[in-house]
């Protein structure tokens, strides 16, 4: 048996596997990361609030770990998480784009902070409760398809692999659930985190105005995408994402979506929604999980939430990768990730950027 490091949330998913882990006979250490100081902004973090990380959820993971008996260590990272999580949302968002915090967590934190912590434990492993299978040193879907969160893993470095458990990653959430609650786990019924786990109840707008150095909220015009016309104006690009609709601030009579986010001239341009579809994108800073063939055709998913479409994958200039869709795409948005499948493998990702023209 294996002596195994399980990062524990506080929620059902890594206390779930932490107890199978257990009950198969390894030898298992819990760890939280302590990420967010959440007295600092007006968090909702009531008891079973589906936050993350949180004073909360750290007691709640103890208090799986007493119920397991197993050791249990808390990691205060919370300097890590300013400079590499919330300073990039902020900044990301400033800058017109719309960030994925949850994969600068996973990168620099959970496969970073949590793998020297594996090794200074002399542990042979390192598990969480994500929703991802490795089947013979390559990641694939989980078996739930609506939990699934092996797009927020692309960055993982293919090494790594060989020494990455995913215990419920063959698991249904509901099974899952009843097992918790058979073995006495006292987070059994707690809700799941929902949304960003720092974002309190001020909101996305709330918190960047609140963390941003004010000199970079700065005022500007939305115009038409196509007349050019200004329709009004606006406090902050950082409130805007393209595809948006709702809290654009105008009143046309039709319905005006986010098209395009200019920051250098604090321009936000709208339109229809026929604007918001694409047929090509360009992609940055490619991890690879296996080989990406160029020319090859894979299933892209540009967002958490997307289904996935497929797309011919070709070098571009500037080190660049061109997805071409097979069907064109609505609100393809710089900043968010294209994460390419073969199949339920997942081959690698980057991130969505501008065109280079």
């Amino acid at each position: 048996m294996a002596r195994v490091l399980v990062a524990m949330s506080g929620g059902v998913d890594s206390s779930v596997a932490a107890a199978l882990l257990k009950e198969q006979g390894h030898e298992v250490i819990g760890v939280t990361m302590q990420v967010w100081d959440y007295t600092q902004d007006e968090c909702n973090v009531e008891e079973g609030s589906g936050t993350c990380c949180s004073s909360i959820d750290v007691d709640d993971a103890r208090a799986v770990a007493d119920h397991l008996d197993i050791p249990f260590y808390v990691m205060n990272c919370e300097t890590e998480f300013k400079a590499k999580v919330i300073d990039n949302f902020v900044d990301t968002y400033l800058k017109g784009d719309t960030p994925i915090p949850c994969v600068n967590c996973n990168t620099y934190l959970k496969f970073d902070h949590l793998i020297k912590k594996m090794e200074e434990l002399n542990c042979d492993y390192i598990a969480t409760g994500h929703y991802a299978q490795v089947i013979d040193g390559q990641i694939y879907t989980s078996s739930d398809d609506w939990k699934d969160q092996t797009y927020f893993l692309f960055t993982l470095q293919p090494e790594l692999l060989g020494r990455i458990l995913f215990p419920v990653g063959d698991w249904k959430k509901p099974e899952l659930r009843k097992y918790a609650e058979e073995k006495g786990l006292p987070v059994f019924n707690k809700k799941d985190s929902v949304g960003i786990c720092f974002i309190g109840k001020k909101g996305y707008q709330g918190f960047i105005e609140e963390h941003a150095d004010p000199a970079k909220l700065k005022p500007g015009v939305i115009r038409h995408i196509e007349t050019g016309e200004e329709i009004a104006r606006h406090t902050g690009v950082h409130r805007f994402t393209i595809g948006q609709r709702k809290g654009v601030g105008i009143a046309t009579g039709d319905a005006a979506y986010v098209i395009k986010i200019e920051p250098q001239t604090g321009t936000v341009y709208v339109g229809s929604e026929k604007h918001l579809m694409s047929s090509e994108a360009y992609v940055r800073d490619i991890n690879n999980l296996d080989n990406i063939h160029d020319g090859e055709t894979l299933t892209v998913k540009i967002r958490y939430s997307h289904r996935g479409s497929e797309a011919k994958v070709v070098t571009a200039a500037g080190g660049l990768k061109k997805l071409e869709f097979t069907e064109p795409q609505r609100a393809v948005t710089t900043g968010q990730a294209a994460v390419f499948y073969r199949g339920s493998q997942l081959v690698g990702g980057g991130w969505i950027t501008q065109c280079p023209n």
